[in-house]
C-alpha cells in the first residue's frame, strides 16, 4: 500500500467517523423520519467505508457472498445509503408540497 492510498483510508475514515457521531448525536435528539432517514444513510454510508478498509487491509475475504460476480455485501453497502437518503428527500418534498 502506498503512502497516498494510506492517507485517503485514514481522512474518509476520520470525516465519517466525524459525521457518523454527528448523525449519531441528532438521532437521539429527533424524531423525524426525513432526518431519521439521513441519519440513517450517513451511518450505513461509514459502514460501507469500514468495510472497505477491512477488505484492503485482508480482514474481509473477496466475495464472501457473491451474486453472480459481484459480491452480495457490496451491492447492500454501496446502494442503502443512497436509498435511505432518498427515502428522506422524498418524505420531506412529499411534507413541503402539502
Amino acid at each position: 500500500m502506498t503512502t497516498p492510498e494510506l492517507i485517503l483510508i485514514i481522512s474518509r475514515l476520520s470525516v465519517g467517523a466525524f459525521a457518523t457521531f454527528l448523525a449519531i448525536f441528532l438521532w437521539n435528539h429527533t424524531r423525524d423520519i426525513a432526518w431519521m432517514f439521513i441519519i440513517l444513510g450517513t451511518i450505513l454510508r461509514y459502514g460501507e467505508t469500514m468495510y472497505r478498509t477491512f477488505e484492503v487491509f485482508g480482514f474481509i475475504p473477496d466475495k464472501l457472498y457473491s451474486i453472480g460476480q459481484v459480491p452480495a455485501a457490496e451491492i447492500a453497502l454501496f446502494n442503502f445509503p443512497t436509498l435511505c437518503i432518498i427515502i428522506g428527500f422524498i418524505v420531506m418534498i412529499r411534507r413541503k408540497s402539502r
